[in-house]
């Protein structure tokens, strides 16, 4: 673990802990969140990389209801891939807003557009609503990809942390239910099983950011009765059909209490004839992706994200 990675951790442990989750409101925590990266965002993470062209606009779901998404085009080329991309944050916590600096990256990284979808949180929006949220929202850009500059063969979807668990139940949703064609997901440090019970929860679920009573209220707020936790919506690791699906990128943190579950569902995919990579990334803890000024492996893991995306990207579609 780097030396930064240790001083971030010494001063939210000890300089300047966090009252338990368990007795903060969702108000609460989402304040307490956007005060946080006020406060660090400039000393874990990069400033904001320009964009050809970013731009917000709303959306119609179902139940006739409207959601944020927010485009991030990296160039002025048309048919550009696509990737939509859900973020973290325990279904309850964070926004658009407040990815958008990994969201900018992974867009000129990748040279495509990016299309992040501000799904509705728990709890005043349980679940399934955001996995509703996310495959409706998939669906839209599929279908107005043309529009937008895009190539609906080259969707990719992607997400971290619980955005990880939405990709890959919208991965599992457009397959049962004939779809948006999804040509990959990319998985980073993903929540895949809501029974929280595999060893890694209670081997670093203290004192390594994302703790046990961070994830015990996330799920809490998120279901609706504990027999959702067994739901393959919630819980994609408990679905009992995982053949064709699309190729996968999984990705882990050696000190994050969620590796084990991620790590188990690349092994699923696997023994259910999918294309998997799977990695785990070394000294590092859950969130890395929004630390590069704290660690190395953050540009690492962009890389292999760029590097298996080309090969995917590779193939273009015929439309202009």
């Amino acid at each position: 673990m780097s030396l930064k990675i240790r001083l971030l951790l010494f001063y939210l442990n000890y300089i300047a802990p966090k009252n338990p989750y368990s007795q903060l409101s969702p108000q609460e925590v989402r304040e307490m969140n956007a005060e946080e990266l006020n406060k660090l965002g400039h000393i874990i993470d990069d400033d904001a990389i320009d964009m050809h062209r970013v731009y917000d606009r709303e959306i119609p779901v179902r139940d006739g209801a409207s959601i944020p998404i927010r485009i991030y085009k990296p160039s002025q080329s048309r048919n550009l891939p696509m990737i939509v991309f859900y973020h973290g944050g325990g279904f309850v916590s964070r926004s658009i807003d407040s990815h958008d600096k990994v969201c900018r990256r992974i867009a000129k990284l990748n040279e495509a557009m990016l299309v992040s979808v501000g799904y509705r949180l728990a709890p005043e929006f349980k679940f399934p609503t955001p996995v509703y949220d996310c495959y409706d929202a998939t669906s839209w850009v599929a279908e107005q990809a043309h529009q937008l500059g895009g190539d609906a063969s080259r969707l990719v979807v992607m997400g971290d942390s619980a955005g990880g668990n939405l990709a890959t139940v919208i991965s599992i949703l457009s397959r049962k239910l004939n779809g948006p064609k999804i040509k990959y997901q990319v998985l980073i440090y993903p929540t895949t099983d809501a029974r929280l019970n595999h060893p890694s929860i209670k081997k670093y679920g203290k004192g390594y950011l994302l703790t046990k009573d961070m994830i015990d209220w996330f799920v809490n707020h998120y279901k609706r009765t504990e027999e959702d936790r067994l739901d393959p919506m919630m819980s994609p690791l408990l679905e009992t059909d995982l053949s064709n699906l699309p190729p996968s990128f999984i990705s882990t943190a050696q000190y994050d209490p969620l590796k084990d579950e991620g790590a188990a569902y690349a092994q699923r995919l696997l023994e259910a004839g999918n294309e998997v990579i799977y990695k785990e990334y070394p000294g590092v803890i859950h969130g890395f992706i929004n630390m590069p000024k704290m660690t190395k492996q953050t540009l690492y893991l962009h890389e292999d994200i760029k590097q298996t995306l080309e090969e995917v990207f590779a193939e273009k579609s015929l439309i202009s």
